[in-house]
């Protein structure tokens, strides 16, 4: 199923919802919230009502106290819109599940979704309501966009206290957003959880009612549940709130630049006023990423003349690594400096600063039992486990990385320490995601040498033997098995932890034995598995006796794909039919599709694209707008003070102010994106996958097509004289030639023409992906010249043509263009000579089989 036929419309929701409310809610209480943050356990409203609520389990990897919990919370939804919010709440999950590092880690993560019923749908203040904003609206969050309901741009969507923010009249209201946030936590989700509603592992993500876009950050974060980019800022807001890093955008209010940075070292670590230089003599930040090619686009930079400049909610006179990066602009990944630190909370349990690793209790063993160690698993790679006898320097035992050893064979003598390392390989020799060697834990001075990667555990063989214990029930945990796992993920077990033995592991796939990559893991990766769904078996028994037991996972070795559909061209370059080219924009949209097969329902698949090799780019299609194909444009297009999908300098994503910057300001001048631009495009499945890419040129060049008086069609006998006006060949076929008189003007669209083409003082002469059979010869032109995708099988003169400039931004900065010549195939001779400004192929040439002469010498 394509992502927008997954897209649900809200009309048909609003109305079963405002009936469900009418007739469940009575009084105020369809409008009103009426819990309160003291009300007893035995209290609560049944599921249904207005303000209840019920947890549900998304994905749970292991212990909550060993774990990120993640609770995603529900707020202003009615109960006929509670499917609603599950969707939203899986589309914005499954983008998260798309980004590194949660791809990889997505199993030190726990995620739950908090229903809760709303008396009424939306929340307070949106912006964009139909009707307006609604200033008395009160929901069981009390969620409201701030600074309030007079601010169009209002995106700040917060917990309201209780001296009325956010607009109404409440002031001295209670409970406030944050008495019910907790009043949620304390009533429904700790007592399932088995931790504290205040345990520094757990983060909520509050998913509101609404298209708008808007949220918040901390670790209470808020995000809306329909907007298109409502994922992204849940993203960008956990970069706030678990990765500690600060907004890199260059405004604090949105449509006008931050003050310049004062003059003093930023305390942000992915700020700086330090050139690259200083920074590297130093030491400090990211002067071990100085020089990479940037995940979100660039080269990593500091305080340098090609650097980056502005970020931290200042204009100017502050430096961020990357030209992109998920904390400036809502799209991006994060680059390799925010990477290293989120990786670094994620595996440290946010403030914990440990990698869990559940083990034997260290100190005596006995000298026959059984040591083991628990590793949480990433999705693609292996941790090492390396055992040693001696202590941290003894010697190396060969166990081919297992996590249980049976001191039983070895005929260790009392007395002998057993040392354990488990390794997350994530160092430059490793997968190159943390240059940090640091042996601390701190939010910014994470190291792979410290414990959030490294985690040790060490025991002294004893006198004592082990006693027998009975069969147990082998399993305790294990990949989830309720969704499919990648073709490359490593699946892995967690067995029960008998004193006297091993449990052990068998591998099957489709039937047939395999071997593990170490006594509880398989690398899918390793075994180059063909496309189709497999399916997949551990088999794990006790010695000991008893019944084995079994973990079946079905295996989507089925890439993904984002099939393409572009608004039409005026025509393909002629060496290339997938190659287009479009006066001004062009607008893409894709259908990310997967096999469904092994899945629960059909999930939502996520979408990228990149743009001329620059970061990879989520897909939501284009703001403000439900099931709308994302625009590219020369200069893109302003939504609230934001610019989307420019192909112009510094990248698609822009604040409008930096689309009127010039020499001197940061990142200028800005220079609109006329021109041949690559983009490539991919999809990435709910297990995973990453599908191959697909790419395409297209060109984007000034100017408009003509409109037209007269529309000429099919065959046409003999010559045809264009005297005046504009008349437009669309689909003919001319048996004879084509001559234009001064004033008048021509354009040709995928037809042909026998004969020759003449213009003398025309107005305007257009070509497109059509035919000339004779000479073309173009003279005196008034505005405009523009030839694309066309094959010319004579010679073709143009002499005298001014070119009216259709950009004088672009014509500015990169001079003055004369006629237009785009992706052409001509057979003859090609001479230009007096023409207002040299001709000009931006970017996608033309075939020339004859010479090439004066302007058009370098076409």
């Amino acid at each position: 199923m394509s992502t927008a036929s997954r897209r649900r419309r809200r009309a048909a929701a609003a109305v079963v919802a405002v009936a469900t409310a009418l007739a469940t809610a009575t009084g105020a209480a369809a409008a009103t919230s009426t819990t309160t943050a003291q009300q007893a356990a035995d209290d609560l409203p049944e599921w249904g009502e207005v303000d209840s609520a019920r947890l549900v389990p998304l994905q749970e990897t292991g212990d909550p106290s060993e774990r990120l919990n993640i609770v995603v919370m529900c707020d202003g939804y009615t109960a006929a819109e509670q499917d609603a919010c599950a969707a939203d709440v899986e589309r914005n999950q499954n983008v998260q599940w798309s980004v590194e590092p949660f791809r990889s880690y997505r199993h030190y993560v726990n995620v739950y979704r908090l229903d809760i019923v709303s008396g009424g749908s939306g929340i307070r203040c949106d912006p964009d309501e139909e009707g307006g904003p609604d200033p008395d609206k009160v929901t069981p969050l009390r969620l409201v966009f701030s600074p309030g309901c007079d601010d169009p741009l209002a995106r700040g969507v917060v917990y309201n206290n209780a001296n009325g923010q956010g607009g109404g009249d409440d002031a001295g209201a209670t409970p406030t957003g944050r008495q019910q946030h907790d009043f949620y936590l304390e009533n429904y989700v700790a007592p399932e959880l088995g931790i504290d509603a205040g345990a520094q592992n757990l983060q909520t993500l509050a998913v509101f009612n609404s298209f708008t876009y808007g949220g918040i950050g901390g670790t209470q974060a808020t995000t809306s549940g329909g907007s298109p980019q409502g994922p992204l800022v849940s993203l960008h807001e956990l970069g706030h709130s678990l990765g500690q890093m600060a907004d890199e955008y260059p405004y604090s209010l949105r449509p006008t630049p931050g003050d310049p940075h004062p003059d003093r070292e930023p305390g942000s670590f992915h700020h700086t006023r330090m050139t690259s230089q200083q920074m590297t003599d130093s030491q400090s930040k990211w002067f071990r990423w100085l020089g990479e090619e940037s995940l979100s686009g660039g080269t990593i930079r500091a305080a340098d003349p090609d650097g980056h400049e502005s970020g931290a909610t200042r204009g100017s006179d502050v430096w961020r690594p990357s030209e992109h990066s998920i904390m400036r602009w809502l799209g991006f990944h994060w680059d390799q400096v925010g990477r290293e630190h989120m990786v670094a909370r994620l595996t440290g349990q946010r403030n914990a600063g440990q990698m869990s690793l559940p083990s034997t209790p260290e100190g005596e063993v006995p000298r026959d039992g059984v040591v083991w160690v628990d590793t949480t698993q990433p999705r693609f790679h292996e941790l090492d486990v390396t055992w040693r006898v001696g202590g941290p320097d003894g010697r190396v035992l060969d166990t081919g990385g297992a996590r249980s050893l049976d001191l039983a064979g070895l005929d260790l003598e009392p007395g002998t320490v057993l040392h354990v390392e488990a390794r997350d390989p994530v160092g430059p020799d490793g997968l190159d995601w943390v240059r940090n060697p640091s042996t601390n834990n701190t939010t910014t001075d994470s190291g792979y040498n410290g414990p959030r990667f490294v985690q040790t555990r060490q025991w002294t063989v004893g006198e004592a033997t082990a006693p027998a214990t009975p069969p147990t029930d082998p399993v305790v945990a294990g990949s989830p098995t309720d969704r499919p796992l990648a073709a490359d993920e490593v699946a892995s077990v967690q067995t029960a932890h008998p004193a006297d033995r091993v449990i052990e592991v068998a591998w099957e796939l489709d039937g047939r034995a395999v071997d593990g990559t170490t006594d509880r893991t398989l690398d899918l990766g390793s075994l180059d598995l063909a496309g189709g769904t497999h399916e997949l078996v551990a088999t794990v028994t006790d010695p000991a006796g008893g019944d084995p037991q079994t973990l079946t996972w079905a295996v989507d070795a089925v890439p993904p794909t984002a099939p393409r559909t572009l608004s039409p061209s005026l025509a393909s370059v002629a060496s290339d039919p997938d190659h287009g080219v479009w006066f001004d924009e062009f607008d893409m949209t894709l259908e990310p599709t997967d096999d469904p097969t092994g899945y629960d329902g059909d999930p939502y698949v996520v979408g990228e694209f990149r743009l001329d090799g620059d970061g990879w780019f989520n897909y939501f299609g284009f703001p403000e707008q439900e099931d709308a194909p994302f625009t590219f444009s020369h200069s893109g297009k302003v939504v609230k003070s934001l610019v989307y999908g420019s192909l112009g300098s510094g990248g698609m994503s822009k604040a409008a102010f930096e689309q009127e910057y010039d020499a001197g300001d940061p990142g200028g001048p800005f220079v609109p994106g006329f021109g041949t631009h690559t983009v490539e495009h991919r999809a990435i499945d709910p297990a995973g996958n990453v599908g191959e890419a697909d790419a395409f040129d297209a060109t984007v060049i000034p100017g408009a097509e003509l409109e037209c008086d007269r529309t000429v069609s099919g065959a046409v006998a003999g010559r045809l004289a264009v005297r005046s006006g504009t008349t437009c060949l669309d689909g003919a076929t001319v048996r004879g030639g084509v001559s234009v008189a001064a004033g008048a003007s021509l354009k040709v669209v995928g037809s042909t023409v026998s004969g020759s083409l003449s213009a003398t003082g025309a107005e305007a002469v257009q070509l497109f992906g059509s035919t000339v059979a004779g000479s073309v010869s173009v003279t005196g032109t008034t505005a405009d010249v523009t030839v694309v995708g066309s094959t010319l099988r004579g010679s073709v003169a143009l002499t005298g043509n001014t070119q009216r400039q259709a950009n004088e931004r672009y014509s500015t900065h990169e001079g003055a263009y004369g006629p237009v010549l785009v992706g052409n195939r001509i057979s003859g001779s090609l001479a230009c000579s007096g023409n207002s400004a040299a001709p000009r192929d931006f970017g996608a040439p033309n075939e020339v089989t004859g010479s090439a002469s004066g302007g058009c010498a370098g076409l």
